[in-house]
């Protein structure tokens, strides 16, 4: 019995305004890797936060903690729209994060190097998702909605860690809640309590 091939009008749009859907769904699984291991990344890295100054940076790596899982699950729905899938091996999904790198400092509990290693990661985030942006920009729009506002997030979460690193004052008010997500609440409801 031969194939019968699938109208999806929703794709077919998008590559009438000019995007290329496969180089997107490339970019959003990759960047939903690197969200998903990030997450993971910075729940290990707070509970290395000891002491009393470590109490407070746990506060600021938990908002970012819970804000890069909705990052994550922002990315699941439109890459299954977009024909994409996520792969049935967790691990291949975390190496396609390339994310190698995120280690714990040595000494394990050394605050600086700890804050040093979330703004790096904040600042590939910001890099990854810049490109998500100039990529569907004008082309795509349920996934520039979605990667305008993961950006905005990671922008405020790479200058918290400017600000408890060098002093460089950001603006920063703490969340009213853990997870609260003010730009991508939208897109991820599966840190919602109510």
């Amino acid at each position: 019995m031969p194939e019968e091939k699938i109208n999806v009008v929703g794709i077919n749009v998008l590559k009438q305004n000019g995007a290329n859907v496969d180089e997107i769904v490339k970019g959003l699984m990759s960047n939903a890797s690197v969200e998903f291991t990030a997450y993971y990344y910075f729940t290990n890295l707070r509970a290395h936060c000891t002491g009393l100054e470590g109490e407070g940076i746990k506060g600021v790596i938990e908002d970012a903690r819970l804000e890069d899982l909705s990052h994550f699950e922002s990315c699941i729905q439109r890459i299954y729209e977009l024909g994409g899938s996520l792969p049935n091996d967790a691990m291949e999904f975390v190496r396609m994060s390339g994310c190698e790198f995120l280690q714990l400092p040595s000494p394990t509990t050394n605050l600086p190097e700890i804050l040093k290693k979330c703004l790096v990661a904040e600042q590939g985030a910001i890099v990854n998702w810049n490109k998500m942006c100039n990529l569907t920009m004008g082309k795509d729009p349920a996934t520039y909605d979605i990667a305008k506002d993961i950006l905005k997030e990671e922008i405020e979460h790479e200058s918290w860690f400017l600000e408890l690193l060098y002093g460089r004052p950001s603006g920063h008010m703490r969340r009213k809640f853990a997870g609260e997500r003010p730009h991508t609440r939208k897109h991820s409801r599966a840190l919602d309590v109510s």
